[in-house]
């Protein structure tokens, strides 16, 4: 039986997907952004789920519907035959993506077809399927473009790009068919046939190196997985899977087994990632093979262990993506060009970048340029024949700020610092030299006010300007008790509206990162930014960026020290707009029972605690914060057998709870699906009984502090007019966020 399918893949391997699919022998396919459709039998996706190197998803279109409201979409997914893909005991994910004026919210739209799935599967069989966020039987994929629904069964189950081998990864590991995409555009297939060797000077965790061999011998990328998404299906074909596994495996053995494996090398100067792309090559079981070794740029020649007279260097050095990295970036690239002209005449040359302007360091002249995209940054791959027809004039130059006389090194240092910030400035744009200039009349003015009130953490800028759409945020720190505080900044994009093309706003968020670290002269690893981009899946509970924990420093706010950490998480782990609120509870905590409910890293709970509260209880599902909590307590010197932490639904730990609190803390999010919740939270929805049991748990003239960050959010007063509320939203908004009065609001609520 023939059916129509739909391969996704990252932005710029549209073409390369397409000519992979016809090899595979699909057919009557069409290529869109990010993805090509393609028609075969049920064998035909299994072998693009086990041999694409380049698609992302395999989906198995079920139905398109118009869904102009919320009742359209549960009617519309409520009508398929889901007795027929999944068994009414089985595990059910689905992946939401897309918005329109009815379903605002991914997550809301993805529990509206979960309901309708599992009501399909209820009146059926009298029983539920559960809901699976790892490993579900049955994974859907739903797609809502204006209010066009596209419903399809997810094949792949997790994105193809996860081999299986990665078990380590440095700071910005490159995606798997990424890597794939750059190693065929460059004509690795057909170099790797002729015998041709492959080397990366700074290969990092591996990967290029792994999907090279995988290419070279044969390997179907998806033998290393553990699972995919049809296995569990109700209309799998285990007979044909095991079929086509056996033949990939038989290939795999074979390619292995060939005397003419091509040479593949790789060498970077960080012996941590090294390590990880040991470990990495070990989980793929190529160690027999590949290797690495800790190797500087400058020493980086043709090995010798035998004769290789031709092949390619691949590489994807560093590119700078803040104007402040450039300028060292610059030598690094301009070595590599040396080593290239030097060492390797006669062979190819591959340099994949963000910046193809460093390539011109090189001295080598591209023969082709490729565009890419790496996650959303728009990219190039180079490619060059090394030949002296391809030499242009050499940049690499003696540099003073390498000589050996300390003197000589200050000035030059300086001499490039004043040079640089000519440099930056002239390379402006005029939005960012706008944007420049707000952030420096920012600047003056906040500076003063938190000098005064003694505060170091503040919002320097709030979307001021509408085209850059971002928060930044200053904090001043450190990383070590006895060492003077330092400057750092966090930038968070906000997610651009759907009116604003995708890559106007990466240009936008590349001009934030030209003016920040040009108007707060800081170095550039004490500036995190952070980007939203549409139908990406992260949550802001994800980890962002792995860095050394000497990174993380400890900020004052009052009485409270608190640790913040810039890079593993969207937020920092301190709310910078409930600072009036966290104040106010420190003076009303003396002698007092606090509550913390739904308490993140517990700071409110710290300042209560240093403010003479008799004893503090908090309450919130995330292990990561409350452990964060735990450390913040032990940096004041907190203990927590009077300061207890819960990890608990908040609103289950209410229901059940039967103690009393003096003061009590409100502040939940606007909308929340943890796994660990049995329901979906909705501020708006749920408020009152949230209320209700709070109050419970509140004494004789007590005071509980409700708060929400929801801008739509209306108090329910009439179904709460048994209590006595008064808002203090206006007082609780510092001079830092004047510009934005709706990043909360808040009320008093005794009895």
């Amino acid at each position: 039986m023939t059916h129509q399918f739909f391969a996704t893949c990252p932005k710029g391997l549209e073409g390369l997907l397409y000519t992979e699919l016809q090899t595979l022998g699909a057919q009557e396919l069409r290529e869109t952004i990010a993805g090509i459709y393609f028609s075969g039998d049920i064998a035909m996706a299994y072998r693009v789920c086990l041999w694409s190197r380049l698609a992302n998803k395999v989906l198995l279109p079920m139905a398109s519907f118009e869904a102009n409201s919320q009742e359209e979409l549960y009617d519309g997914v409520r009508e398929l035959r889901w007795e027929e893909h999944l068994s009414p005991n089985g595990s059910l994910l689905v992946d939401f993506i897309g918005t329109n004026d009815a379903i605002r919210n991914t997550q809301f739209g993805a529990v509206k077809v979960k309901d309708a799935i599992v009501d399909c599967l209820r009146d059926f069989s009298g029983e539920r399927p559960s809901v699976a966020k790892r490993d579900p039987d049955l994974r859907v994929n739903v797609r809502l473009a204006k209010n066009k629904v596209i419903v399809s069964i997810d094949l792949s189950g997790d994105s193809l790009h996860r081999r299986g081998y990665r078990v380590k990864q440095g700071s910005a590991p490159m995606k798997e068919n990424l890597a794939a995409g750059i190693l065929i555009r460059a004509g690795w297939p057909e170099i790797a046939a002729q015998g041709g060797a492959l080397l990366d000077p700074m290969c990092g965790s591996g990967t290029i190196l792994i999907e090279a061999a995988l290419i070279a011998a044969d390997i179907a990328p998806g033998l290393m997985r553990g699972s995919f998404g049809f296995e569990r299906w109700l209309n799998h074909r285990n007979d044909i899977w095991l079929e086509l596994r056996e033949e990939a495996f038989a290939r795999k053995k074979a390619g292995l087994a060939r005397e003419n494996l091509p040479e593949i090398r790789g060498y970077d100067a960080d012996v941590n990632v090294i390590r990880a792309a040991e470990d990495n090559i070990t989980s793929a079981e190529l160690d027999h093979w590949l290797r690495v070794s800790r190797k500087e740029l400058k020493d980086f020649v043709k090995p010798t262990h035998k004769a290789m007279d031709f092949g390619i260097v691949i590489s994807n050095p560093p590119y700078g993506e803040r104007l402040g990295e450039i300028e060292s970036l610059k030598l690094l690239y301009a070595h590599m060009g040396e080593r290239l002209r030097n060492e390797f005449q006669g062979w190819r040359a591959a340099v994949f970048t963000g910046n193809p302007e460093l390539g011109k360091q090189m001295g080598l002249r591209a023969d082709k340029k490729y565009k890419f995209f790496n996650g959303t940054i728009p990219s190039e791959l180079l490619l060059f024949s090394i030949s002296s027809d391809a030499f242009v004039q050499s940049r690499v130059e003696q540099d003073a700020r390498f000589s050996k006389d300390a003197d000589e090194r200050r000035e030059a240092e300086q001499r490039v610092k004043i040079e640089n910030k000519k440099e930056q400035e002239a390379a402006l744009s005029n939005g960012a030299q706008m944007l420049v200039n707000r952030l420096q009349k920012n600047l003056k003015q906040l500076e003063k006010w938190a000098k005064k009130n003694e505060i170091s953490c503040y919002r320097l800028y709030d979307a001021d300007m509408p085209e850059y759409s971002a928060a930044i945020d200053i904090y001043r720190g450190q990383t070590q008790p006895n060492r003077a505080p330092q400057l750092y900044a966090h930038v968070q994009e906000y997610a651009a509206p759907k009116s604003v093309d995708e890559d106007k706003a990466a240009a936008r968020f590349v001009e934030i990162e030209q003016a920040v670290p040009f108007v707060l002269d800081i170095p550039d690893s004490h500036i995190s930014y952070k980007q939203r981009r549409r139908n990406k899946g992260s949550s802001q509970y994800e980890k962002l960026n792995e860095r050394p924990t000497g990174d993380l420093f400890s900020v004052q706010e009052g009485q409270a020290k608190l640790h913040i950490n810039m890079w593993q998480y969207l937020d920092t782990g301190l709310f910078l707009d409930h600072r009036p609120v966290r104040l106010m509870i420190a003076n009303l905590a003396k002698d007092k029972r606090f509550l913390n409910l739904f308490c993140y890293t517990a700071t409110a709970s710290v300042h209560a605690a240093m403010a003479g509260a008799r004893y503090t209880v908090s309450v919130d599902m995330s292990n990561t914060y409350l452990n964060w909590a735990r450390k913040n307590y032990a940096l004041n010197g907190l203990s927590e057998s009077r300061n207890r932490l819960e990890q608990a639904d908040c609103l289950k730990w209410l229901e059940n709870n039967d103690q009393q609190f003096d003061l009590i803390l409100l502040d939940p999010p606007s909308f929340s699906n943890s796994k660990r919740m049995e329901d979906v939270l909705d501020v708006q929805r749920d408020h009152v009984q949230m209320i209700n049991h709070a109050m419970r748990a509140l004494a004789e003239g007590g005071t509980l502090i409700f708060s929400n960050n929801l801008r739509t959010f209306k108090l329910d007063a009439e179904a709460l007019s048994a209590y006595t509320i008064k808002e203090i939203s206006a007082k609780t908004i510092d001079e830092d966020f004047k510009r934005n009065p709706k990043i909360h609001q808040c009320w008093l609520i005794t009895h």
